[in-house]
């Protein structure tokens, strides 16, 4: 299992999602586009890709310049039936890859917030079998409004699009459920001044907060990368062993 992990922005890692990644014996090729590295030109050498959110938005083409690239690449994925993995900035790249309209600004989160599944979500492989409402961490301004093809599978009050599928196994995520608590402290005090500016109480906020919902935000994100590590493990082992 090659798996192509895409990172935007500085200190932004896998989490869960590369515990649930190390469970299944996956090989890693991590990318650093915006300082410098390649992408692969099509999905030919890997089965999956993960894509990482950031502090930019998805429409910073001029900031950003392998966006277009970026996006061609996702599409590539989806063709040949290869799992995709869009989380925050991610998912919001994603959605544009399939023609959905990025909408800068108006959606702010910030810290465990609430989400809820949709009835699709139910019979949905990846997050099928979470509770209906959960605790997740979210960190983001933007939104975004479906594709087409898409299956709404969460939203809340402030972003109605909190998880989408297209296709089989093709998942956009606008809630960091890879951040568990160890990641959101660290998170905290690398992005410290960044945080102060707009939340000057999240300091004095964050113990009571993490006692309050990481239990059950840490088990959700847990589940759900598990989950879709399986949608890739459909595509390299598609029948069961003998």
């Amino acid at each position: 299992m090659r798996v192509l992990v895409v990172q935007n922005y500085d200190n932004t890692g896998l989490g869960q999602v590369g515990a649930a990644l190390a469970e299944a014996g996956a090989d890693l090729d991590l990318r650093l586009p915006y300082k410098g590295d390649p992408l692969p030109d099509d999905a030919a050498g890997h089965d999956a890709m993960i894509v990482l959110g950031g502090g930019q938005n998805a429409l910073a083409d001029d900031e950003y310049p392998y966006f277009p690239a970026l996006l061609e690449l996702t599409r590539d994925f989806a063709d040949k039936d290869r799992a995709v993995l869009g989380i925050c900035l991610g998912s919001q790249l994603v959605a544009r890859a399939f023609g959905g309209e990025n909408r800068i600004g108006g959606a702010n989160e910030f810290g465990w917030r609430g989400v809820s599944l949709t009835a699709d979500a139910k019979a949905d492989p990846v997050l099928g079998a979470l509770p209906e409402k959960f605790p997740i961490f979210q960190w983001h301004d933007d939104t975004f409004v479906l594709p087409e093809a898409a299956v709404r599978l969460a939203g809340n009050d402030v972003a109605e699009n909190q998880a989408f599928r297209v296709g089989r196994a093709v998942y956009g995520f606008q809630f960091h459920f890879e951040a568990d608590r160890p990641m959101v402290e660290d998170w905290s005090t690398s992005f410290a001044p960044t945080i102060a500016a707009r939340h000057p109480d999240w300091a004095g906020k964050l113990d009571g907060e993490m006692a309050r919902n990481g239990p059950d935000a840490d088990a959700a994100g847990l589940a759900i990368a598990r989950a879709w590590v399986a949608t890739i493990r459909v595509l390299v082992s598609p029948y069961p062993a003998a």
